[in-house]
Formats: structure tokens, C-alpha cells, sequence
């Protein structure tokens, strides 16, 4: 009996080792599928390669393994003059899932024009995709979507940081664009939320490091990038981000509301940087009647109570804006999309208890990318697709991104930059992405290289559908405005 049981045990073991080693990834594996998609009235052909590449260590052996999926138009024949778009969502944990699935890419969710889930779940084509004009490769960093780290001795300080996770990528785009064979081309970088950080890091990095020169990077929800902005800055900074918030939920005094929203921010942005900003600057001096008109037109601009901006001395956090502004009516409003309402345990309280968006979001985005990859892409695997991955602790320290970036356009006259940012975006607000584009060059010498698009939604401004046929013409149209005319020389 005790024999038995020992074969039965020795088996259960061999049974759980082959299991095992069918979940863990492979270093390098390709899918290739040919696909079609119809795009401003023009059908498009196009190859999808989606697979992993390793990250190797210094002495060659693979370390890590990163997930891409590449989508090539088939019918160009001239690759120097055809643009690739390198792109990366943020988190620093998420995976490329968010642009790759409701953007650019030439599959979007399923999902209504206001970019709530609806089902039956899925995906369908998007007639907006920039691929018209360009190819795109999404990449996972490593612990997101399914890239992951192969040699349990590597150190995870080796991936997780700022400097660490640009360093990394940079190697690892070198040899992606060498087996593309795409040197000659055009290249860009796409980024949203921290994934500005990386871009805007990597334009510098691939510059230096691997001598790969951009013509463009497009700054999606952008970070602050380390450019500083602390005390009565980033509290004056937030009003116009509160502005359209009210706006979008009638909260506004009746004259505001009757105006266009384009109209209202104009004023806000304005009392803001002439009025506000210099009565917060002056904390305790400032005068009894100046604090007093600071208060009644940041109500004015805000949708709330005097009472309670001036329990917060003006300093209104946006966690409590997201609980006030529909307090007396039982919701809440969201983080990244203010327009999304939540219902919490108690109408108390000073933050919400959960982000309403995010949840919506996840709901849509989570069953589209697990059906995409084995159905339509054919790529199988046993691996999870970690929407958030296990990244912490990440390493913040020497945040110099927006310096990077001001370094790499100063150094490459080709080099422009466009921000791309929701008005309703309550975690990374659009007048801080403004204030970030004002700041990136402090000396004006590079203002014509830089632009700002701005949108009635939200941190995905993409998933709103008439922001999403938008925001890729802008996307389409930075292409073709930084793409040179033959022969043009890069010098000033």
C-alpha cells in the first residue's frame, strides 16, 4: 500500500513538473497571421507578428523575455520611408493592453461611443487606425501582459525603476529594429500616462546609447516627467482640471454652464495663472479681501462650496473633489474619467472607495485581450496576460525625463513632440500636461516643435468614439508634419 501511494505521489510530481514547464515562457517565440482591415474608406493588408524577444545580460544569456505584437501594412515596398510607431502604455505595471486595443491598433473593443462595456464582449475593426500611415509595435515591459523575467536570479532592480527600465528598453528596441530591418525608417515613440516617462526617456537613451534617432514623440496623459511643480503650483494647477469636471456635471454657476466648455477653460486657465496661483503663493500674507475673491471664484470655477475651499485653504485635493462634487447626490466621480460616477459604503468620507473608471474599463478590456491573442492572432499560451503586473518597488529616484527629452529634441532638429491629453482626466490633468509642454523647454527655442491636443473625455481620451476618429488624425496628421521633405538637412 505505502508503495502505491509512493508511485502515486512520484507521478502527481512528474504530472505538476511537465505543467509547469508548459506555463513557463519561452525567450523567443513568433506567431505570424495576414489580416485586413478597412481604414477611412481604404482597405488595408497587413501582417501581425506577435511573439517575445529576450532581454539578455551582459555575458549573452537571456534574462527576460518581452512580449510585442508588430502589425506591418504588406503592401509597401519601400520600408525608408514607411514610419514605425513604438508604443507603451504606463502604470509603470500596465501592459501595452490600452492603446494596443482602443487606439491606434486596427482591432478596437467593443464598446459604446462613450467607451462604457457593453456585451457580448469582444473586438471589431477600427476604421481610424493609424496604420495607414504607419507600422506599430506594442511592447510589454517586462511583468506585463505576458513578458516576464526567466533567470530567478536576476535582481528585479535589474527592470524596475525609472533609469533601470529605459536602459533596458532602449537594448532591447536596438535589436527589435535590427531584425525588423526597419533602421531606414522613420521612427516615433508613443507613451500614455507613465509611459510618457519611458518615452520621453528613451529619446534620449536610444539617441546616446544606441545612436537611433526619432522623429517624433507623442505624449499621451503625460506625467510630470520630473519637472518640478510642487507647493502653490500644483495646487493652482488643479482648478481648470476641476472646471471641466463641474462643466461635464451641470455643477457650474448658470452662466458658465450656457457656455461651450472650450469657452470655460479659457477662463479658468486664465484666473488661474493670473489670479490664483499668485494669492496661494502668499499663503498667510495674502490679504483678507484677496483670499476672499480667491475663494469665491475658485467656487465659482469648481462647482464647490466656498465652505469647504476654505477649510482647505485653497489647496483642494482632487481625491476629495472626486468625493465632494456629487456628495449631496450619493456618487462619486472618477480618477482617470471624471465623467464615470461611483456609488460608496457612505457619502462620507474624503476620498472615494474605489475609481470608478478603472473598474469599467477592466471590464471591457480584460475578456477582449484574452480572446484576442489565441483567436485572432493564433499566439497560445498558458502564461497569464497581467493587465498590472508585480513591478514594486519601482525606483523613482533621478527622474530627469522631461530634461531627457528637452536634450534629445535640442540634439536632433527632426525631433517634435506632440501632448495629447482629456480634459476630464483627474489623475494626470490636462492643464498639468500643458504646464509640463510650457516647462520642457524653459528657453522657447523649441516651441514650434511642440504642440497640445486636448479632448472632451478622458486619461483615454481614445475610448470616447468621436475623440478616437480625433485624436489619430492628430496622430496622423504629427506624422506627416515632422516627416522631412527629401533632403532636407537636420541643423539649425
Amino acid at each position: 500500500m505505502r508503495r502505491i501511494i509512493l508511485l502515486l505521489m512520484i507521478g502527481l510530481m512528474l504530472s505538476y513538473q511537465s505543467y509547469s514547464q508548459e506555463r513557463k515562457l519561452e525567450a523567443e517565440k513568433e506567431v505570424v497571421t495576414n489580416h485586413q482591415v478597412t481604414i477611412k474608406g481604404q482597405k488595408i493588408s497587413y501582417s501581425a507578428r506577435t511573439g517575445t524577444q529576450p532581454v539578455w545580460d551582459k555575458d549573452g544569456k537571456p534574462i527576460a523575455a518581452v512580449h510585442y505584437t508588430y502589425y506591418k501594412r504588406s503592401d509597401v515596398s519601400n520600408m525608408g520611408k514607411r514610419p514605425l510607431v513604438i508604443s507603451f502604455n504606463g502604470g509603470p505595471g500596465s501592459a501595452s493592453v490600452w492603446m494596443h486595443l482602443a487606439y491606434t491598433g486596427p482591432k478596437i473593443l467593443n464598446i459604446d461611443d462613450e467607451g462604457y462595456p457593453i456585451q457580448p464582449y469582444g473586438i471589431k475593426d477600427n476604421p481610424h487606425s493609424v496604420l495607414d500611415v504607419a507600422d506599430i509595435v506594442y511592447v510589454n515591459p517586462v511583468n506585463t501582459g505576458y513578458s516576464r523575467i526567466l533567470d530567478p536570479e536576476t535582481k528585479k532592480e535589474t527592470f524596475f525603476g525609472v533609469n533601470q527600465d529605459i536602459e533596458y528598453l532602449a537594448e532591447w528596441l536596438n535589436t527589435f529594429v535590427t531584425r525588423a530591418n526597419r533602421w531606414n525608417s522613420p521612427k516615433y515613440l508613443i507613451g500614455e500616462s507613465y509611459g510618457t516617462t519611458r518615452v520621453s526617456g528613451l529619446a534620449l537613451e536610444l539617441q546616446n546609447s544606441q545612436w537611433m534617432y526619432l522623429n517624433g514623440v507623442i505624449l499621451v496623459s503625460p506625467t510630470e516627467l520630473g519637472i518640478e511643480r510642487s507647493g502653490a503650483v500644483e495646487a493652482a494647477n488643479r482648478l481648470p482640471y476641476f472646471t471641466a469636471a463641474a462643466w461635464y456635471h451641470e455643477k457650474l454657476p448658470s452662466e458658465l454652464q450656457k457656455k461651450d466648455l472650450d469657452e470655460v477653460l479659457a477662463e479658468s486657465e486664465s484666473y488661474t495663472l493670473n489670479h490664483l496661483l499668485p494669492a496661494i503663493a502668499k499663503g498667510a500674507w495674502v490679504s483678507e479681501d484677496e483670499k476672499k475673491k480667491a475663494i469665491e471664484n475658485f467656487s465659482k470655477y469648481s462647482g464647490l462650496s466656498e465652505k469647504v475651499i476654505a477649510q482647505h485653504n485653497l489647496d483642494v485635493p482632487t481625491s476629495f473633489f472626486w468625493k465632494e462634487l456629487l456628495r449631496e447626490e450619493g456618487y462619486t466621480i472618477g480618477r482617470l474619467d471624471s465623467r464615470y460616477k461611483g456609488i460608496d459604503r457612505t457619502d462620507a468620507g474624503t476620498r472615494p472607495d474605489f475609481n470608478s473608471e478603472l473598474t469599467s474599463w477592466l471590464h471591457s478590456f480584460t475578456p477582449a485581450i484574452n480572446y484576442y491573442f489565441p483567436n485572432v492572432l493564433n499566439y497560445k499560451t498558458d502564461i497569464k496576460y497581467n493587465m498590472f503586473g508585480p513591478v514594486r518597488p519601482w525606483d523613482n529616484s533621478n527622474d530627469n525625463t522631461g530634461e531627457n527629452l528637452r536634450q534629445a529634441m535640442a540634439q536632433n532638429p527632426y525631433l517634435h513632440t506632440m501632448v495629447q491629453s482629456g480634459y476630464y482626466d483627474g489623475a494626470t490633468t490636462y492643464f498639468d500636461a500643458k504646464y509640463t509642454m510650457w516647462h520642457i523647454d524653459p528657453s522657447g527655442k523649441m516651441k514650434d516643435r511642440l504642440s497640445f491636443k486636448g479632448y472632451r473625455s478622458g486619461h483615454m481620451m481614445y475610448l470616447r468614439s468621436e475623440d478616437l476618429a480625433t485624436s489619430n488624425e492628430d496622430i496622423r496628421e504629427f506624422i506627416k508634419k515632422s516627416l522631412p521633405t527629401a533632403g532636407t538637412p537636420a541643423k539649425y
